[in-house]
């Protein structure tokens, strides 16, 4: 275990770096790493650390959930008002709508494993539009109308609903009793005990960080325990009541911002450092779980259904800027650097693999082309745009 883990943050880093250098995500690099190294190529990754890839995806999942809770800004969110709100929804389900609708006629998939498809591919990307909002950001472009906050408020709020809704579709999706309306019915359930978990944590850890004192280490240790505790509880209570882990973890995160600003500040800048090799090791280790010859034989296919999906967040998009005040030109730009995929689907699209589940491997490839193919159009648009369309 010890080698492959040196060869996925070796190799992962050096071609991270090779793709940075040419303007690409990091990324990508990353996720090819692990296409090379893994077991349907050079075959260097050990049995051992392929074996609990699922949990160490889930690890990163964790972090990605908890630094956007500690990074959400709710000043920003009432400033921005009516169009934040609607970005965090309407482009995601307009994008899981046109999945739901045509991943069934491309592939063998039932309407509920389209719709779990949806919620994979859905996500918009942390990792790369938020180090590019916050340049645009410090250069002074789009501060007019807050372009670059809205952006990022209305994803962070976009990756929970999307998560929560693939929470949701998964159980519906492996469950054996088969599929019944009424499960849509604890979804709302789901949402509010999971925010409810989340606070009532949040607000227990603002007592006691308040009380003790303690270094900011040991607090990330405490956090991170009780995250993986959350999920473990949510297990635990399936039979009895659902909510979602998820959703508590980024409460959590989100209540630690409010009540308590000052540390969660300096905690993100922990989990920032975390990330560093969580990063490497997520879009690595999800990179060699893809089956290459399924992914080309799935690829034209699975291409035509992502860029038909990005037809429709752009559609959705502009619907929910309909009550701003932007421009043509600023609402071109939103629809951009609302497009890249990255890590959500990294750490979420090889779960219904791990799952069991027949489309489990389709998910999977559409969700690593989604990242292929959207991270570097939108970092690309990004960049090259910004300066012509933002005053």
């Amino acid at each position: 275990m010890l080698t492959s883990l040196a060869l996925i943050f070796l190799t992962g880093t050096a071609l991270g770096g090779i793709f940075s250098k040419v303007g690409l995500p990091r990324l990508i690099g990353m996720l090819l790493t692990g296409m090379l190294l893994g077991p349907f190529a050079l075959n260097l990754l050990d049995e051992s650390i392929l074996s609990i890839s699922s949990e160490l995806r889930e690890l990163a999942l964790v972090i990605i959930l908890t630094r956007a809770g500690l990074a959400l800004n709710t000043t920003d969110l009432k400033k921005i008002g009516i169009p934040a709100f609607l970005m965090a929804f309407i482009p995601a389900l307009f994008e899981i709508a046109a999945i739901v609708l045509i991943a069934p006629l491309l592939f063998d998939l039932t309407y509920i494993e389209a719709a779990l498809m949806g919620t994979v591919v859905a996500a918009v990307s942390p990792a790369v539009i938020v180090p590019k909002m916050i340049k645009i950001k410090e250069e002074g472009y789009g501060q007019k109308n807050r372009i670059p906050q809205l952006i990022l408020a209305g994803a962070s709020l976009d990756d929970i609903f999307v998560i929560v809704l693939f929470s949701s579709f998964l159980t519906v999706a492996s469950g054996s009793a088969g599929f019944e309306a009424s499960q849509f019915l604890e979804i709302p359930v789901t949402i509010l005990l999971g925010i409810v978990f989340g606070f009532s944590v949040g607000m227990a850890l603002v007592y006691f960080f308040k009380k003790v004192h303690l270094r900011d280490s040991a607090k990330v240790i405490i956090i991170l325990s009780l995250s993986f505790l959350l999920l473990a509880f949510e297990d635990q209570l399936q039979g009895f009541f659902s909510f979602s882990g998820l959703l508590a973890i980024m409460s959590l995160g989100v209540t630690l911002n409010q009540f308590y600003p000052v540390l969660a500040v300096r905690l993100e800048q922990k989990y920032n450092k975390i990330w560093v090799g969580a990063e490497i090791l997520l879009f690595v280790l999800v990179g060699a779980t893809v089956d290459i010859q399924y992914a080309l034989a799935a690829g034209f296919a699975a291409f035509i259904l992502i860029m038909a999906a990005l037809v429709f967040r752009a559609i959705g998009v502009a619907l929910s800027l309909v009550p701003s005040a932007l421009s043509k030109k600023e609402k071109l730009f939103t629809i951009i650097g609302y497009m890249p995929k990255a890590t959500v689907q990294a750490a979420i699209g090889g779960v219904p693999l791990a799952y069991g589940l027949e489309s489990g491997n389709t998910i999977l490839t559409v969700a690593v082309l989604a990242i292929l193919i959207t991270a570097p159009l939108g970092a690309f648009g990004i960049d090259l745009l910004y300066k012509r369309l933002l005053d």
